[in-house]
């Protein structure tokens, strides 16, 4: 059986790493070793932060509509129960942005979930 030479596909491998790493500090940018865990650890990083900013967004939405709602004198909680309550199906993110830049239409959903919280 012939002998299979691997030079091709291992410099792939590290064409591959080494141009992950391209503007990475130091040696992590030009020595096989140090990019590949460099490499490997920022992967790590990007495929759990993928997760996290859909977390963190949810959050300030959150925070967004609680602060809107409580200038209207109701709480967070009871703002999106009565919503429920009202078959209003919009998102958080919506509701965020219309807290923002459309204070009217989100006063009348206020004046809305207020009505149907006191049921």
């Amino acid at each position: 059986m012939p002998r299979v030479k691997s030079s091709v596909a291992s410099r792939k491998r590290r064409k591959k790493i080494l141009k992950n790493a391209k503007g990475y500090w130091g040696g992590r940018g030009n020595l096989i070793r140090s990019a590949t865990e460099a490499v490997h650890r920022a992967w790590a990083y990007s495929y759990r932060d993928r997760k996290v900013r859909k977390r963190e967004f949810r959050k300030l939405w959150i925070a967004r509509i609680n602060a809107a709602t409580r200038q209207e004198g109701l709480s967070y909680s009871r703002f999106i129960d009565g919503l429920r309550k009202a078959n209003v199906q919009l998102d958080r993110k919506t509701l965020s942005e219309m807290a923002i830049w459309d204070k009217e239409a989100f006063n009348e959903l206020v004046a809305l979930a207020k009505e149907h919280c006191a049921r």
